[in-house]
């Protein structure tokens, strides 16, 4: 039997497999949903998140199904169904310092403000074009949503009203805020990484060399072939993960900004990062592939796989404890949980 982990107990790298190597994934199927209750959420969720304390778990899914499970009672009847996106849901995120208050964006640019305890959708803003990221404030005071387009959508929890939009020169995917609140990571079409000030969105970073006339000063992080579709900062606050249509995760260190190491056993493009609670392991979703590989940051080894039945193209870490959610063919399953406590 594998030991109990307390939560914010470290695993070290050589007892990870031995830990997780018995541990079965347990699944959450939504049979409730789609046409006469057919299971109409089956292989069609397409985004997760944790709440703070790691105690209840939101799903997002193509078939416009918003779910929030209670991670220690898999059956659907201990769920809660939130109804009133009209398309497919792109993102969700809990407010990162409020347990029951969770953000969901659809495509439509439907930005929906939940409070999970009443099912009521306390508020809502609507933005232009397909919205397709999201990311709280680590405050939790404000957040920004991003469309294919490069929009970038400042919101307050608490306003019905777009506080202010920013144009991007190029199209940006999921973006990442440092834990101080003051910068956020722009994973770009074109490979790169540009760091900006919030809320003002500037430049951070200059170059310090010249540069041709008329061209930007502005250094941007570069760790991939093709487009940079995601970013994760670590809960130490060390590293700055990005995954790429490439199929690698870079890790950058956040007080060079140099490419540490770079993880390359992922099939697919990379949809999701996922770091421990402590920093100390990495995970990626990719399009591809029938595995998750685990990843010690530190040092760039392999660690473990999860085998998985398809492909998982969202994956998250609890934010108290090893344990990993996760879509696999589009319903989720997490290991590590406790389903038999009382």
């Amino acid at each position: 039997m594998a030991p109990l982990l307390r939560p914010r107990y470290s695993l070290p790298k050589e007892k990870f497999s031995a830990y997780f190597g018995p541990l079965k994934s347990q699944s959450y199927n939504d049979t409730t949903s789609g046409p006469r209750g057919g299971g109409g959420s089956h292989h069609s969720l397409s985004t997760i998140a944790w709440n703070p304390l790691g105690t209840l778990i939101a799903t997002g899914a193509v078939d416009k199904t918003l779910r929030v499970w209670n991670p220690e009672k898999p059956n659907v009847k201990f769920s809660t169904e939130l109804k009133g996106h009209a398309s497919p849901i792109e993102k969700v995120a809990f407010n990162p310092v409020k347990d029951a208050e969770l953000c969901s964006v659809s495509s439509d640019g439907a930005v929906k403000i939940w409070d999970v305890r009443t099912k009521a959708c306390v508020n809502e803003v609507k933005v232009s074009g397909h919205a397709t990221s999201l990311a709280w404030a680590p405050d939790g005071s404000s957040l920004l949503v991003g469309s294919k387009n490069g929009d970038l959508f400042h919101i307050q929890p608490s306003q019905s009203s777009i506080i202010s939009t920013h144009h991007q020169p190029v199209g940006t995917n999921q973006m990442a805020f440092c834990w101080s609140g003051d910068k956020v990571f722009l994973p770009t079409n074109e490979g790169r990484i540009r760091i900006l000030s919030y809320p003002d969105f500037e430049p951070v970073l200059h170059v310090n060399y010249a540069v041709p006339e008329g061209e930007s000063t502005e250094f941007t992080l570069k760790g991939h072939t093709a487009s940079c579709l995601t970013a994760e900062l670590s809960p130490t606050g060390k590293y700055l993960a990005t995954g790429g249509a490439d199929s690698i995760i870079s890790l950058f260190d956040t007080k060079d900004w140099i490419c540490q190491r770079t993880v390359t056993r992922m099939v697919g493009p990379v949809k999701s990062i996922s770091f421990t609670f402590d920093g100390s392991y990495v995970v990626g979703g990719c399009e591809e592939g029938g595995s998750l590989e685990v990843t010690h940051t530190e040092t760039g080894e392999h660690v473990h796989t999860f085998k998985t039945a398809g492909t998982c193209e969202a994956v998250a870490w609890a934010p108290t404890r090893y344990c990993l959610a996760y879509s696999d063919l589009g319903v989720l399953r997490i290991i590590g949980v406790d389903t038999d406590r009382k």
